[in-house]
């Protein structure tokens, strides 16, 4: 009888140092896994996040933004105004590598992008950043003549450059903060500004429901032109994120879509009320 006892309670301890293992070797696992859902979306109203599509994920994207809100309720603070509109697919090669294409209405723009994951925070805190790389390639389709004389017009003035590192902190299970200093390279641009210039990106989103966040954009252009005074890019918006469905709604001081043209060609000054509405919605497909 005693014999049957102590078997009993070797197997009982036994078992118990299995599970404890077990369990410990499950939360260290855990740990290495990067963290859920630093942003809802691929981009942060205008500019690219960190977050790509799973491997095999296609995501479908659709901006929007109407004219500005200059004329009141004659255009309906802009939303009669002429406006500006791009649709892309967002593909996931792998969980870290992403690939995309996109049309924008305004000046006929086709663009290749790409997004690379460097570094991905992870849940033990081991690696407190996330570290993402962006890239895009631009045709301007519109005619020849739209590029100066047409014996000096070569199809390579028509394409530019955008290329960004995000730096990003899941702070919280409420507050996500992202920083990304970009180069930008036209092939061939206006007299009087530059081919190559520089910007700094901040954003980030403050979740105020399980679903929902306020979402905020600030980007600086830190290259000056002879021809404009580039306005620094500002937004505030509304997020809703599902599982399948990522839709911002949001106020802003520029037109274009493209990071690039924003940077560079700007001119809304939201210090004298040169807002827009406008609208992302991501699809998950």
């Amino acid at each position: 009888m005693i014999k049957v006892f102590k078997f009993r309670l070797c197997v009982i301890i036994f078992m118990t140092v299995v599970n404890v293992n077990l369990i410990a070797q499950e939360e260290d696992d855990s740990g290495k896994l990067p963290v859920r859902s630093p942003f809802e979306a691929g981009s942060l109203i205008d500019n690219p996040t960190i977050v790509s599509p799973l491997k095999g994920a296609l995501e479908l994207n659709i901006l929007h933004r109407f004219g500005l809100m200059d004329n009141g309720t004659s255009d309906l603070y802009g939303i009669y105004a002429s406006s500006n509109i791009k649709m892309g697919l967002n593909y996931g090669i792998t969980d870290r590598i992403m690939v995309g294409i996109g049309t924008t209405k305004d000046y006929k723009l086709q663009d290749i992008n790409w997004k690379l994951a460097l570094i991905r925070q992870n849940r033990s805190g081991s690696i407190p950043l996330s570290v993402s790389y962006y890239g895009n390639m631009v045709i301007d389709a519109r005619a020849k003549e739209n590029f100066g004389p047409s014996e000096r017009f070569r199809n390579i003035h028509r394409i530019s450059y955008f290329t960004e590192i995000m730096v990003a902190r899941k702070f919280s299970e409420v507050v996500s903060f992202q920083v990304a200093p970009s180069f930008i390279y036209y092939n061939a641009i206006d007299t009087g500004f530059k081919n190559i210039c520089f910007g700094l990106s901040l954003g980030g989103r403050v979740k105020i429901f399980s679903s929902s966040s306020i979402i905020f954009e600030y980007d600086q252009s830190l290259t000056k032109s002879d021809a404009i005074v580039a306005k620094p890019n500002m937004a505030l918006g509304y997020e809703i994120g599902t599982a399948t469905h990522a839709f911002q709604l949001f106020v802003s001081n520029f037109r274009d879509i493209l990071p690039q043209r924003n940077y560079v060609f700007n001119t809304n000054d939201f210090t004298k009320g040169k807002f827009l509405f406008g609208f992302n919605i991501t699809v998950r497909l």
